[in-house]
Parts: structure tokens; sequence; C-alpha cells
């Protein structure tokens, strides 16, 4: 089962972006969201049962991240199917996965 970084991805703006989909397979991750610019950003972050999260699957929702700031989330566990989506509020965030697989 892979174990290590699981994703890394660069934010867009302003939209929903699927960061991981575990098929078949548990999965506990921690992720960190990385902001690259000089000025604050607000970040969300869901586990949800589609690509689209409802409002109760938000786990951070517009949450202040610092210029060169760091906002990690450990130990987050995945079933399979579930996504993991995330959303910023400018550009130039990095959302990094790492973690493992179960069978």
């Amino acid at each position: 089962m892979p174990q290590g970084k699981l994703f890394g991805l660069d934010l867009a703006a302003g939209a929903d972006t699927t960061l991981y989909n575990p098929a078949g397979v548990t999965t506990t991750l921690t992720l960190s969201l990385c902001n690259r610019t000089a000025v604050a950003v607000t970040v969300r972050v869901a586990l949800a049962a589609t690509a689209m999260p409802t409002s109760g699957d938000w786990i951070e929702y517009d949450t202040y991240l610092a210029p060169a700031g760091v906002l990690e989330r450990t130990a987050i566990v995945m079933g399979s199917g579930q996504f993991l989506v995330a959303r910023a509020s400018a550009a130039g965030v990095s959302a990094v996965g790492f973690g493992f697989q179960e069978a």
C-alpha cells in the first residue's frame, strides 16, 4: 500500500479542488496548506461524500492563513470513496497530503 506523499496540488483561487479520493482503501493522512504569497488568504477544507461539499462537510471554513503561513490538519481518516476538498480565496496556496493507505 502507498505511504508517504499522497498528493501535492496548487489550489486555484475561489474554486473547490478535489485533493484526494481513495478507492477501495482506508487512508490516514496529514494535510498541509501552505500560503506561498506575501498576503493573507482564507482556506476551506471538507471531507465529503462527493466532490461538491455540503454545509455539514467542512472541517475548516474561511480559516485565516497568514502570509507564508501553514495550516496543518493531522489524523484525517478517509474511507473508500470519500473526497477531501479544499478551496483558497486566492492563488498561491499549496496543498500537500502525506500518510498511508490500508486495505
